[in-house]
C-alpha cells in the first residue's frame, strides 16, 4: 500500500512507447480507463469535501488526450486547460502526485500550489495546465517558436475548449504560427458547451474557417473514435514536425458531467435524453472496447482485468495524497512569480 512517504509511483508511459497494434490499442484502453476513473475519484475526493475549490471533469473526452498524445514523443510539449487532468495523465503524470495537487499538498507537482487547474509536469513536456479560457495559446506558439529556433525537432500541442474560439489571442498567435511556420498543432476541444451555452449560439461561421483564414491546414474528427484522433493527428504533428507549419484539428466530443463538479442540476441548458446518447452511442471507451473485441485483441475478462488494476491504483493515489502533508507556511513565498 502506498504510504505518504512513500515514493509516488510512475505515472503510465505515452501510448506511443507501445508496440503491435494490439499492445498500441491496449495500452490506450488503459488510458482512457485511467482517465475516467481518475475523474470518478475526483468527484468522491470533492463530495467528501477533502478537496479545496473546484475541478473540471474530462469525463467523455479521454479519446482526444489519448488519440493526440500516442502521437507525439516524450520531449513534444502540450498546454492544456482548466479541464486538463486528461492532458496530464495522457502525457504521463502520475496519478498520486495530481491527486496530492488537488489536495495542496507538498508532493504534488506544483506542491499544493497550483491545484486542479494549474498542474505543470515538465519532465513529461506539460508545460501546464490554465485556468484562463485560451491562456495557454500564447505558451504553446512560444515553446514551438523556441523548438523551431533551436532546431530540437519537438512539436507543441494547444488543447483548449470551443469557449477559447472567443478569445482574440488566439488568432493573433495563429497568425503569428503560420507566418513564421512553427510547429504547433491548434486542438479544439468542441465538447458541445460554452459553460452553460451551446456554441452554435456563440459561435458564427464555422470552426475550421478560422484556421483556413489564414491558411493554416486544419481538419475535422469524431473525438469519439481514439483510432480516428490518432490518425488525423499523427499525420498533422509529423507535417509539423518536418517544416510544414501549424495544424488546427477540431475534435467533436461531449464532457459527461457539468461544466464542474458543482454543476449538479443541467436540465436548464441540456437534456437528460442528450447526455444519456452521448454516453451509450457515443462513449469513447466503448467505441474502442467494441473495436477491441471484433478485432480479437481483448475479451470482456481481459478489459474488466484493465479495469481493476486501474482502480486499485487510483484508490492507491488517493490515499497517498490524503495521508501526504501540506507544504510548509514558510514556502508561501517560494515558486510563485509576480
Amino acid at each position: 500500500m502506498t504510504t505518504a512517504t512513500s515514493k509516488p509511483q510512475a505515472g503510465p508511459k505515452p501510448a506511443g512507447a507501445a508496440g503491435t497494434e494490439k499492445e498500441k490499442w491496449l495500452h490506450a484502453y488503459r488510458q482512457m480507463v485511467s482517465i475516467r476513473l481518475f475523474e470518478e475519484q475526483v468527484n468522491e475526493v470533492y463530495t467528501r469535501a477533502l478537496m479545496p475549490g473546484l475541478a473540471h471533469l474530462y469525463s467523455g473526452e479521454e479519446a482526444i488526450a489519448v488519440g493526440i498524445c500516442q502521437a507525439l514523443r516524450v520531449d513534444d510539449y502540450i498546454t492544456s486547460t482548466h479541464r486538463g487532468h486528461g492532458h496530464c495523465l495522457a502525457k504521463g503524470a502520475s496519478p498520486d502526485r495530481m491527486f496530492a495537487e488537488l489536495l495542496g499538498k507538498e508532493a504534488g507537482y506544483c506542491r499544493g500550489k497550483g491545484g486542479s487547474m494549474h498542474i505543470a509536469d515538465p519532465a513529461t513536456g506539460n508545460l501546464g495546465a490554465n485556468a484562463i479560457v485560451g491562456g495557454s495559446v500564447g505558451i504553446a506558439t512560444g515553446a514551438a517558436f523556441t523548438a523551431k529556433t533551436l532546431g530540437t525537432g519537438r512539436v507543441a500541442v494547444c488543447f483548449f475548449g470551443e469557449g477559447a474560439l472567443g478569445q482574440g489571442s488566439l488568432y493573433e498567435v495563429m497568425n503569428l504560427a503560420q507566418l513564421w511556420q512553427l510547429p504547433v498543432m491548434y486542438v479544439c476541444e468542441n465538447n458541445q458547451y460554452n459553460e452553460y451555452t451551446h456554441y452554435q449560439e456563440t459561435t458564427a461561421g464555422t470552426i475550421l474557417g478560422r484556421a483556413a483564414a489564414f491558411g493554416i491546414e486544419a481538419a475535422s474528427v469524431d473525438g469519439q473514435d481514439v483510432r480516428a484522433v490518432n490518425e488525423v493527428a499523427t499525420r498533422l504533428i509529423e507535417r509539423a514536425r518536418s517544416g510544414g507549419g501549424p495544424a488546427f484539428l477540431q475534435c467533436d466530443t461531449y464532457r459527461y458531467s457539468g461544466h464542474h463538479v458543482g454543476d449538479i442540476n443541467r436540465e436548464y441548458y441540456r437534456s437528460k435524453q442528450e447526455e444519456h446518447l452521448w454516453k451509450t452511442d457515443r462513449d469513447p471507451i466503448l467505441v474502442l472496447t467494441k473495436w477491441l473485441t471484433e478485432r480479437g485483441y481483448a475479451d470482456a475478462a481481459s478489459l474488466d482485468q484493465i479495469a481493476s488494476e486501474v482502480r486499485a491504483i487510483m484508490e492507491s493515489a488517493v490515499k497517498f495524497a490524503i495521508a501526504a502533508p501540506y507544504p510548509n507556511v514558510d514556502e508561501v513565498e517560494k515558486h510563485v512569480y509576480a
